[in-house]
């Protein structure tokens, strides 16, 4: 993954497809599948703590995510925290909780453009990447800072916009100016080729995680409230495997390049496990969930799960 992203990105800042547009676009695109890689498996596992049993080396592994334009405490808050603690939840849980334009759950607020929304999001998916790595890092900084959930990345908030601005310097220096100097082409041609890097990685990567948990067999529970105190109303294990869904179980190829992400159930309950362990904790976690009379969601192939939650959009652009 990091090859498929760094090579094409050095041969581009080389010149190797000066005067060559097919090329040129070519490498941004193969920059734009390995971004998605570098996010699903490689960083991924790593900022989970599952990429080796030693920290110092998940540590620099997961710095790879600085490379490529993100900040690793913003990803493990939002990604670690809230999205595997409050999965699906409104309100806690920020991979539902986008732009006022999309609504992700039925228990979010419904606007009369939400009927659109299934033909509208896939566009707001593919800028994801491009609006992750220009604001939407100093817009979460601030408010996790507001919410004390940077004391537990033991980083200051001065240190924190410190290091993400450091990181995107750094990253539009490599990604803009440097092919901008050296590539040989046209401004106009960089500008398009790294917009839709960003429109590729953006959408593969909204496509991967997406029918995962927002589709019509998830729960979307809401805290019971007692007191002044909120809680789930079951148990953590039993709220993620009831709000996620694997798809594609029998896809080697697809799960080595998703790094095993197909098998989100497994992921959320053993995200400290390394991913390529998942196919053989599925059938024990499939029995024991069905023994339990938990639900296991699970869609046979990846063109069905998109579907699924192509179908979802629509659903919660009409009801409720």
């Amino acid at each position: 993954m990091l090859a498929l992203y760094f090579v094409p990105c050095t041969l581009m800042i080389t010149g190797v497809a000066a005067g060559h547009p097919w090329l040129f676009f070519g490498f941004w695109f193969v920059m734009g599948i390995g971004m998605t890689g570098i996010g699903t498996s490689v960083m991924h596992d790593a900022n989970h703590g599952a990429y080796s049993a030693n920290k110092k080396v998940n540590t620099f592994i997961g710095h790879i995510l600085t490379l490529i334009g993100g900040y690793v405490s913003n990803w493990k808050i939002q990604h670690n925290i809230l999205h595997h603690t409050y999965t699906n939840i409104a309100g806690l849980d920020e991979d539902i909780d986008s732009i006022r334009l999309l609504r992700f759950s039925p228990n979010q607020p419904r606007y009369w453009y939400h009927r659109y929304q299934y033909i509208y999001a896939w566009f707001f998916y593919m800028i994801m990447t491009l609006f992750w790595m220009t604001a939407k890092d100093y817009i979460q900084v601030f408010r996790y800072k507001q919410h004390d959930l940077l004391v537990k990345q033991k980083v200051t908030l001065k240190t924190a916009v410190l290091r993400i601005s450091i990181a995107k310097v750094f990253y539009y220096s490599y990604i803009l100016v440097l092919p901008l100097l050296f590539s040989g082409m046209p401004w106009y041609f960089v500008l398009a080729g790294f917009l839709g890097m960003h429109f590729v990685a953006g959408l593969f990567l909204s496509c991967i995680f997406q029918p995962a948990h927002v589709i019509g067999e998830s729960a979307f529970g809401v805290p019971v409230v007692t007191g002044d105190q909120k809680r789930m109303e079951d148990s953590w294990a039993v709220h993620e495997v009831a709000n996620t869904s694997n798809y594609a179980p029998r896809s080697r190829v697809l799960s080595w390049f998703i790094g095993g992400l197909n098998y989100q159930i497994e992921h959320h309950l053993f995200s400290n496990i390394c991913h390529v362990h998942y196919r053989k904790l599925a059938p024990i976690v499939k029995s024991i969930t069905t023994s339990f009379k938990i639900p296991y969601n699970v869609q046979s192939n990846f063109v069905l799960a998109l579907w699924a939650h192509g179908k979802m959009l629509k659903q919660l652009g009409r009801e409720g």
